[in-house]
């Protein structure tokens, strides 16, 4: 197991560092610059955009750029904003812990309630229970999450408040004109973390019906009721615990995808997380922000497909990582 991990950790390395390159080029490829929206300026002169040109080092080729920006990054220095002057790392350390504060919550609801939703719906299938959770897991699976998180905003935000009743505020992370204490935070994060949970919980849901289905339709299962095994035995120890081994994949797998929808989320509800800021970057081709948000990205697929394998092998001895 060690040396399968050591193994394809080295296997990451490379894996990066083409995703580094590739980003970067694209990124500076794009007509435009951090200095384009001076030119526009009439109170900059042009002389003056060129000497922060080149004082940013714009004005070397892109190739040349990226291997100063890796040769920083390897040493735990990702550049300054090219927008505001500030360190990149304190922009990143500012916006990370308010995207965790969505996307781990939204984790954890999603798994706590797809696996018993799931699970109830594959014994009981066909029943009103298994039609009701199949008809709407259907419809928040197909819903875009943006149309999702704009309809949370004029329900709860807007009409609750023109019907007099408790209404949840509808944009940022915490009240201004109070400074936002721990309860303003929370109902900053309701409405953000449940379209998260409901777009997640919809595929797992769908999901683990269906791998429960064919689970308690297999012959060990069937051997194990026809021994007289109880109900409760048959579904936990043999059914369920073979059922959820493939939910493990899936979450490993999801984890990115679920960081990569607090993007949308993050700009539908003006919630100040990576998201917003990568957005944010793009517009004003601030790359080295961009690079470092991407790259966030990067790190979370390819760490999440190796956290999956380890722990499949971890949970199925059938299962060989030699």
């Amino acid at each position: 197991m060690t040396r399968y991990i050591v193994r394809r950790l080295i296997g990451l390395i490379p894996l990066l560092l083409g995703i580094s390159f590739i980003v970067f080029a694209l990124m500076n490829m794009v007509p435009g610059s951090p200095t384009s929206q001076m030119e526009f300026n009439p109170s900059i002169k042009p002389a003056d955009i060129e000497r922060i040109k080149e004082n940013l080092g714009l004005n070397d080729p892109w190739y040349q750029r990226y291997f100063t920006w890796l040769g920083n990054a390897l040493r735990g220095d990702l550049g300054i904003s090219f927008i505001n002057a500030q360190p990149v790392t304190r922009t990143i350390a500012t916006a990370m812990p308010n995207t965790l504060a969505l996307s781990i919550p939204s984790i954890i609801l999603a798994v706590a309630f797809a696996i018993p939703v799931g699970v109830l719906g594959a014994l009981k299938r066909n029943s009103l229970f298994d039609r009701i959770t199949t008809i709407f897991a259907t419809i928040f699976y197909s819903m875009p999450t943006i149309w999702l998180g704009m309809m949370m905003i004029i329900i709860f935000g807007v009409q609750f408040q023109r019907w007099g009743l408790p209404y949840l505020p509808v944009a940022g992370t915490h009240d201004l004109r109070s400074g936002g204490g721990f309860w303003d935070r929370i109902e900053h994060m309701i409405m953000p973390v449940i379209t998260l949970t409901l777009v997640s919980l919809a595929g797992w849901t769908r999901y683990i019906r269906t791998q429960m289905l064919e689970t308690i339709n297999q012959d060990y299962v069937r051997t194990a009721n026809a021994k007289g095994l109880g109900y409760r035995i048959v579904v936990m120890r043999h059914a369920f615990k073979n059922a959820m081994l493939p939910l493990v994949t899936l979450i490993g797998l999801s984890i990115p995808d679920i960081f990569g929808g607090s993007l949308i989320v993050e700009n539908v509800f003006g919630y100040r997380g990576m998201g917003q800021v990568l957005v944010e970057s793009l517009n004003t081709s601030n790359y080295s922000v961009a690079m470092a948000c991407v790259m966030f990205y990067a790190v979370l697929t390819v760490f999440g497909n190796l956290v999956a394998d380890v722990l499949y092998g971890v949970l199925d001895p059938r299962v060989r990582l030699d």
